[in-house]
């Protein structure tokens, strides 16, 4: 944009439809029955996430989407796979930190994250998964104040 800033490294990305909001059911406005959590309760969570270089979503980057998130209540496992838009993309790190946050911070403690880049989609996968995987790593960005003020940022909502 104006200001002369580094340029977008993907300056022209595909846009995708997002999906509707979802019905609440009965069983789910139901307090005596226990609420599992589900996918479309997760990429619910997370679609909206906001890009750190566009002013789009994830979902509308098709960046998360609801096929690649698996969730298995009773073993509270989550796992989500994302999909960098390009394949030498620098923030996919950031990206993936971001949906962690989200998800720390949204589900009760039981549960077990794995957030991982889409196989063959990123040329620095594998070292980009193991520092999505190491809660001790994850546990040092979030302590740098600058880090966290953008992972902020994506999860905010927009105005």
């Amino acid at each position: 944009g104006p200001g002369g800033g580094a340029p977008l490294e993907n300056a022209n990305p595909l846009i995708f439809r997002r999906s509707g909001e979802r019905p609440v059911t009965a069983r789910e406005e139901d307090d005596e029955l226990p609420d599992s959590i589900d996918d479309r309760e997760i990429f619910d969570l997370i679609r909206s996430i906001n890009d750190p270089e566009h002013p789009l979503t994830l979902e509308e980057l098709n960046v998360v989407e609801q096929v690649r998130v698996k969730v298995n209540d009773a073993e509270s496992t989550v796992a989500v796979e994302f999909t960098p838009t390009i394949p030498h993309c620098s923030m996919a790190t950031l990206i993936g930190l971001s949906i962690k946050v989200k998800l720390i911070r949204s589900l009760p403690e039981r549960f077990k994250l794995d957030v991982h880049i889409t196989p063959g989609t990123h040329a620095s996968e594998h070292a980009v998964n193991k520092q999505l995987a190491d809660k001790e790593r994850v546990a040092a960005a979030l302590e740098n104040s600058h880090l966290l003020e953008v992972v902020n940022q994506c999860l905010s909502a927009r105005s």
